[in-house]
């Protein structure tokens, strides 16, 4: 009596587990109390390979080691395969099915495909991985890997940048990184990953400016099998990739409005689908943003959504152009330089002729385009000394900027308002009504600008 009423209770189960198997992506296996599979979905089955159902065969013999995994409700991974061209990385759950007298009639296991995964986690690059765990491994002296990196100036402008970084770190809310093309906002949006508490987990970075809308899609959310042609197996997005750490969304101002939804939705919700999936995934994620777009205008004109925008724009970082902060410029020329390709370049330094080119230039390309222009200038000069002929020739012709002293001689326009009526009263002898009468205005207005304009009393 008591084996009928578990097989009894054992049916039970199984029918429920058939009735949601089709709504579930991962694998089920159901396996009675001697370890012989009951059943399996279709997913398990292209998991397991083999027999359309695996009907009482022992998992232990087409999953050696899945039978031995414990506690209940603990995640485990199993290799599988017999060569390395065939293995695959099974992430796998386990739980035991009780009868209403809570006594054990067997176990069911969730299995998850995740060799896509690891592949894409191989895909980083060494400097990558390095730095993804930089906040766990700490050097021999333990000196901390300085969270701004890469990030050259001493300027008024780049102190507020490493202020912003600083405020911004510590929390997860997103961050909209705005600046001209070569200014340097993926260096900054490292650094806030470098000093955030998710700096031992992956800092993934995507170019959203140089993927087709599908290709992109399925790169951030990933992909059934047979979601499109090609699809051939099961892909896991980027932000699965970037669970628990940083994804930084490069050029966010390129991606079409209907991924502009999709965005949103992660944002508000961390859940997504697999393109042709109907199952949600859940993760936690920073999210990071650069443009050098007008967003606003955009938003304005409908190609950008506003709700997305407010989203995003949590906390700004903007970046200055490097015509605005040429106070730095020496000390990034000595970066380059240190950190050329060029090892036998690497003592050069700039001649003073050299370096007031290189000071007067508007630079559109801003901190990239001096990169270049120094590794070009190392490649031509031959006794180690960078002279202004080394550099290129429309950088030489341009019309210099004017100096800082200069832009600090220049008149305001009230200084120059100023001497303007000063001027005109003094050619007509102190008469007001005249002067008003050459200036435009009403005889009450020129007394009104020499009150503002004067601060002595106007006699």
């Amino acid at each position: 009596t008591l084996v009928a009423h578990q097989r009894e209770e054992l049916g039970r189960v199984e029918t429920l587990q058939r009735l949601v198997a089709n709504a579930v992506d991962n694998g089920l296996v159901v396996t009675d109390g001697a370890g012989r599979i009951t059943s399996a979905n279709r997913t398990a089955v292209e998991i397991l390979g083999g027999g359309p159902t695996h009907q009482g065969v022992l998992l232990e013999s087409v999953l050696p080691g899945a039978g031995a995994l414990a506690p209940d409700g603990a995640s485990s991974e199993l290799v599988v395969g017999d060569t390395e061209e065939s293995q695959r990385v099974l992430r796998i759950k386990a739980a035991t099915l009780s009868d209403t007298y809570q006594r054990p009639i067997g176990r069911v296991y969730v299995l998850q495909d995740v060799t896509t995964v690891r592949d894409m986690e191989s895909r980083l690059s060494e400097h990558e991985r390095i730095e993804a765990y930089a906040g766990a491994v700490r050097p021999l002296d333990d000196t901390p890997v300085p969270a701004f990196e890469g990030l050259i100036g001493e300027s008024d402008a780049m102190r507020r940048v490493f202020s912003l970084i600083e405020k911004a770190a510590p929390t997860d809310s997103t961050i909209l990184i705005t600046g001209e093309s070569g200014t340097g906002k993926e260096l900054v949006a490292r650094a806030v990953h470098r000093a955030s508490l998710r700096a031992g987990r992956p800092f993934v970075v995507v170019d959203c400016a140089s993927l087709h809308e599908n290709l992109l899609q399925s790169e951030l959310f990933g992909h059934e099998k047979g979601a499109y042609t090609g699809a051939v197996r099961l892909k896991h997005g980027l932000f699965e990739v970037a669970d628990r750490g940083t994804i930084f969304l490069d050029e966010i101002g390129e991606v079409t409005l209907p991924l502009q939804v999709k965005l949103l939705r992660v944002l508000e919700t961390g859940v997504f689908r697999h393109v042709g999936g109907t199952a949600d995934v859940s993760v936690d994620v920073r999210v990071i943003t650069a443009t050098n777009r007008d967003l606003e205008t955009m938003m304005r004109t409908g190609a950008f959504r506003e709700d997305l925008y407010y989203r995003l724009n949590v906390f700004s970082i903007p970046i200055p152009p490097l015509r605005e902060r040429r106070e730095d410029i020496t000390q990034l020329v000595e970066h380059f330089i240190r950190s050329s390709g060029i090892v036998g370049k690497r003592d050069s330094r700039v001649s003073p002729d050299a370096m007031r080119v290189l000071e007067g230039y508007a630079w559109p390309g801003n901190a990239r385009e001096l990169q270049n222009v120094i590794e070009r200038a190392l490649i031509l000069c031959d006794g180690n000394v960078v002279l202004p002929e080394h550099l290129p020739i429309g950088m030489r012709l341009s019309k210099p900027l004017p100096s800082r002293r200069d832009e600090a001689s220049r008149p305001t326009l009230a200084d120059a308002e100023r001497d303007y009526i000063r001027q005109v009263l003094e050619e007509c002898n102190g008469h007001r009504h005249k002067a008003a009468q050459i200036l435009g205005i009403s005889e009450r207005n020129l007394y009104r600008k020499l009150k503002e304009l004067e601060p002595e009393p106007v006699p």
